[in-house]
């Protein structure tokens, strides 16, 4: 897959292989928003902040509540807020990633989302690979690539997501899920 330039990962996860110690992306699951020619984006799932959505980004506490955390969705524009939400009204959606799952637009009304999104969380920056690069890393298997499942986007425990993911995949992968953060303790 890795060679087929054509085959977009849109609408599909990204888990970090047990190999990829950029801290950035260690053990990380990233959902994939973009892939094509230009390059790719998508936001990391299973990394929640100290800060809550209510404490740096009070307008959206409508959307999430008060006390969800702010995920960090990478190490790309992190003064960005992303909004990525499930619609009931899939037309007020910036972008549809999967299903009636997506992403709020620019310059969205919030109050009129909070009444027509089901669930919603509040990413800080975004995971960015210049075109070419994404291939390159599949090419070494720095990434593994799976389907979503709707509730991984917006799982209570997102710490353990990387783990359920692999775990879900079975064999081998369950077989990864289970390495400890540091390979040279096991």
């Amino acid at each position: 897959m890795a060679g087929e330039e054509t085959d977009s990962l849109r609408g599909r996860l990204l888990i970090a292989g047990p190999t990829l110690i950029d801290p950035n992306f260690a053990r990380t699951v990233v959902l994939m928003a973009e892939h094509g020619e230009e390059g790719a984006m998508g936001v990391i799932l299973n990394r929640p902040a100290e800060v809550t959505v209510g404490e740096a980004v009070p307008d959206l506490v409508e959307l999430t509540g008060d006390e969800e955390p702010v995920y960090v969705g990478g190490p790309v524009q992190r003064q960005a807020v992303i909004v990525l939400a499930e619609f009931e009204d899939a037309e007020l959606a910036g972008e549809l990633v999967l299903g009636d799952i997506g992403f709020a637009g620019a310059g969205s009304d919030f109050g009129e989302l909070a009444d027509s999104v089901r669930r919603a969380r509040v990413f800080a920056g975004c995971a960015g690979w210049a075109p070419g690069q994404l291939e390159a890393e599949l090419e070494r298997e720095d990434w593994i690539v799976s389907e979503v499942a709707p509730d991984d986007l917006f799982a209570d425990g997102a710490e353990e997501l990387w783990t359920t993911v692999l775990r879900r995949m079975g064999g081998n992968y369950a077989l990864i899920a289970t390495m400890p953060v540091d390979p040279s303790v096991n």
